[in-house]
């Protein structure tokens, strides 16, 4: 019987797809004009502490309180830092203790230790008030032991054997067999029931990895039939291996770039690592604008593992931040790295964010890198190429249509400079980071120099020369400034005499 409720369900919701709302906060705006935050729920921020039914934050593996309301609280701050899309775990009702989200024993139910469908809408509404997006991690592989699938005979047929025992969570969880035709318009019924109940802009598809080609192919054809600017994400749990076959075979439109993301934190975990290995691994990927991150709840935060190496907080971030937000891909932030947060382990790489810990300096530079990125298009959509490079320092450059962009990165421990000589004659390239000029030399280059564990991003503009209508005020300020300290000690002179 639940077997014929299952297929009932799924074949009526499919009927009336062409009646799902296609609202969304800027449709219009490109995946890689994104920010993204990526949240777990259950390990962000406690904001209703009503609901606190089955937390105990002394266990590690309970709930630790977070909730939706915690997440309605932040966006103002999120926002402060150039966030435009946060991507929640999964939020379905799970089994006890599931704070992760993947033990999920109703698919059409939210998890009651997260809050209500009603909660769910207000942040919504409130992240769009806010020009945000809000997509929501979706669970196609898995389910818990528990739920009623794995415990009906009738949908025995719909479990595999279980291909994976790491991570930890997965010890409790029975694996989907995804191309069962069953299985197949059961999920897509789920998902077609959370786009109906709740306004999302798109779901990050778990595990595309351990997926088959001919599910996602299907999955997210359907979706996207639904709503073409429907965001579908995708992350990976093992492996990108099948990065080339997934960008040409379904309808994913980005996935965590996980070959990339290695390859930026060996850079930039310690001093006088060469940036232009990054640029060597972007070249033999396939997924060359993938969702660019440096932390993940699975794996030791960014932070631990470069304060191993004595490497400074603001400058190490400030060096990573510059190249994720300023070459190919959408970047994507984990949950406490602009604090920034430790971690060497998943218990405590998933500890609840704690808020009052940030560095403000290292705020101010996810403001700045982040309206930067907004403010210049070509930053987003260029054309991207490796200019030069001297020791650990690399310059790049960004071109789209008439606009051209270098961007500078030393992760040295010394000053190093590079040579540009593919700007023509009588312009200055002038930076926005840390203000910096350059003018052309009597070669006819372009010597952009920067001091050691730096980044500097430039734009190019005519050389309009020396401002002397400046350098007028400003002396003619001094020389008056000087004058009345003058004055004024003749004056004082003169009292004491009196």
């Amino acid at each position: 019987m639940k077997r014929t409720a299952f297929m009932l369900i799924a074949i009526l919701s499919m009927a009336f797809t062409s009646f799902l709302p296609t609202v969304s906060a800027n449709s219009e705006r490109a995946l890689k004009e994104e920010i993204i935050y990526n949240i777990m729920v259950d390990r962000y921020n406690n904001g209703d502490s009503r609901i606190d039914v089955a937390v105990d934050t002394d266990n590690p593996y309970a709930y630790h309180g977070g909730d939706i309301q915690g997440i309605i609280t932040k966006l103002d701050s999120l926002q402060e830092i150039g966030v435009t899309t946060i991507s929640l775990s999964p939020l379905m009702a799970n089994a006890d203790n599931g704070y992760h989200g993947y033990w999920i024993e109703d698919f059409y139910s939210m998890e009651e230790q997260f809050g209500t469908m009603e909660d769910l809408h207000t942040l919504v509404e409130e992240a769009h008030h806010r020009d945000m997006k809000v997509v929501m991690e979706f669970v196609t592989n898995y389910v818990a032991d528990t739920h009623p699938i794995a415990e009906n005979p009738e949908t025995e047929d719909w479990i595999m054997e279980q291909e994976i025992t790491d991570p930890a969570w997965t010890e409790n969880t029975v694996q989907l067999n995804v191309d069962h035709p069953e299985v197949e318009a059961y999920l897509i019924d789920v998902a077609q029931y959370w786009m109906n109940e709740i306004n999302l802009d798109g779901f990050t598809l778990h595990a595309v990895d351990q997926s088959t080609i001919d599910f996602l192919r299907n999955f997210t054809s359907h979706i996207k039939g639904i709503n073409p600017e429907f965001y579908l994400l995708g992350d990976f749990l093992v492996t990108d291996e099948n990065s080339e076959e997934l960008l040409a075979e379904t309808e994913l439109d980005a996935f965590e770039s996980m070959t990339l993301s290695e390859s930026m934190t060996e850079v930039f975990a310690a001093p006088d690592n060469s940036v232009s290995e990054i640029y060597e691994t972007w070249l033999t990927l396939s997924n060359q604008s993938g969702l660019l991150y440096m932390d993940d709840f699975y794996t030791p935060r960014f932070t631990q593992t470069y304060s191993e190496n004595q490497r400074n907080s603001l400058t190490t971030w400030t060096l990573a931040l510059t190249y994720m937000y300023t070459t190919p891909g959408t970047p994507v932030l984990t949950q406490g790295s602009e604090l920034p947060m430790y971690g060497a382990t998943p218990e405590e790489v998933q500890r609840l964010v704690l808020f009052n810990s940030g560095e403000p300096e290292l705020k101010e530079f996810h403001n700045r890198i982040s309206s930067l990125r907004t403010q210049f298009p070509v930053l987003q959509h260029g054309d991207f190429n490796l200019v030069g490079s001297s020791g650990a320092m690399s310059v790049f450059k960004r071109t789209l249509d008439d606009e051209t962009m270098y961007i500078a990165i030393n992760n040295g421990s010394e000053s190093a400079y590079v040579d540009i000589s593919d700007i023509e004659s009588g312009m200055q390239l002038r930076g926005y980071l840390g203000d910096n000029l350059v003018r052309e030399n009597a070669n006819g280059d372009y010597r952009i120099g920067l001091p050691r564990e730096s980044a500097e991003v430039y734009t190019i503009q005519e050389d309009g020369g020396l401002n002397w209508l400046f350098i007028g005020f400003v002396s003619t300020v001094f020389i008056l400034f000087i004058g009345g300290i003058i004055y004024l000690s003749r004056k004082q002179k003169e009292r004491n005499m009196q």
